[in-house]
């Protein structure tokens, strides 16, 4: 079982200690931070209002094991910057309890009837998961991103009406 909490300038350490790429970094947070990832970028976000940070907890152990961000900045809420940083718990089935826990937290904060996300195509395990909780792609939404200058990564749009 699993929790969210306010993500703090206290959890900054252990979030950056999980991302040890730039690909990491893009594919978590596409174009909102440059890497390394830093403190300095983690406060600016702190401070950006229409995001609301959360760290993930196992609730047994009480430690913090991943992130995800509530995020308002568009005509849905939007799921987003979701991250299992702690390998042991990938790959156990904790991706739905984080969706519906994010959805929850987002009808809190404001009542909806869509809510939206992005993905990199590439990402299967993901799609899987969003589409086991109700997404569906969205091509028209979609879009080519530029890694690198020499990668196009496909960036899916998938909506869900709840």
């Amino acid at each position: 079982m699993i929790k969210l909490k306010p993500f703090t300038q206290n959890d900054f350490d252990k979030l950056i200690s999980w991302i040890t790429s730039e690909r990491e970094l893009v594919q978590f947070a596409g174009p909102l931070f440059s890497y390394p990832l830093t403190k300095s970028q983690l406060n600016g976000y702190l401070n950006k209002v229409e995001l609301i940070p959360k760290k993930i907890i196992d609730i047994e152990s009480g430690e913090a094991i991943g992130h995800c961000e509530l995020n308002f900045l568009n005509e849905y809420p939007r799921l987003a910057r979701i991250l299992i940083g702690n390998e042991k718990y990938r790959g156990i089935g904790l991706g739905t309890q984080i969706v519906e826990l994010m959805i929850d937290e987002i009808q809190k904060v404001n009542s909806t009837d869509k809510i939206e996300l992005r993905v990199f195509e590439w990402n299967k395990n993901a799609i899987k998961l969003y589409e086991k909780n109700g997404f569906i792609i969205q091509p028209k939404s979609t879009f080519d991103y530029k890694y690198n200058d020499d990668e196009l990564w496909t960036n899916l749009y998938m909506l869900k009406t709840i």
